[in-house]
């Protein structure tokens, strides 16, 4: 609940540092489930993954968005979809998602079918709030939720997978939301906004 809650909550607050420090809660609550599916499943590898959460998700991914934040100093700007249809996509996406899961019967999903619903809901927020907003910033915060979905679901699926595939995937997240923060920097430093529908200067 505290997910899908911290979810929309990124995607409906018109403050982005507020979205930030929502997202940043939402990745301490990802860890300690991490944690908690360690300790369920008797999946060690969970405990190193939950470290390397914690360090990139609440603390390096959140510092690198409120950076820009500071530079840009505005509020989200613009919608493409309206806040209440917003609302009521998401409550279809948390049901849709709960009925994709609800055929499944292998052992191990069955112990775990409503995260691996909420993982599955939680990667759909993130798309629906790049789809949704026109803020450049809060297209990554909405990737970063596609992310945090994803990981959810690997950490339920393949909870044994070596310490390294988990590593290399946050590395890859890391760099990603490294590179679109430095351009999101860019295009307000060019173009004075984060409003991609004024962007319409780009070629290319």
């Amino acid at each position: 609940m505290l997910l899908i809650l911290t979810s929309m909550l990124v995607v409906e607050t018109r403050k982005l540092r507020m979205a930030a420090y929502m997202y940043r809660f939402q990745s301490l609550v990802l860890v300690t489930i991490f944690l908690s599916i360690a300790v369920f499943m008797e999946a060690k590898p969970l405990y190193i993954w939950s470290i390397t959460a914690l360090i990139t998700k609440t603390f390096l991914v959140p510092y690198l968005i409120l950076k820009v934040i500071e530079r840009v100093k505005e509020q989200e700007e613009g919608v493409a979809i309206d806040r209440k249809l917003t609302i009521i996509l998401a409550v279809g996406i948390l049901a849709l998602s709960f009925a994709v899961v609800e055929p499944f019967h292998m052992q191990a999903v069955l112990k775990l079918r409503v995260a691996l619903a909420v993982s599955i809901a939680h990667f759909m927020l993130g798309l629906l709030c790049i789809l949704a907003r026109k803020n450049a910033l809060k297209q990554i915060l909405g990737y970063c939720l596609m992310e945090n979905g994803s990981h959810l679901t690997l950490a339920i699926m393949a909870y044994n997978a070596p310490e390294t595939v988990e590593i290399g995937i946050l590395t890859d997240a890391v760099f990603a939301v490294l590179i679109m923060t430095i351009i999101a920097r860019r295009l307000f430093k060019d173009f004075g906004t984060l409003d991609t529908d004024k962007l319409t200067l780009l070629k290319g």
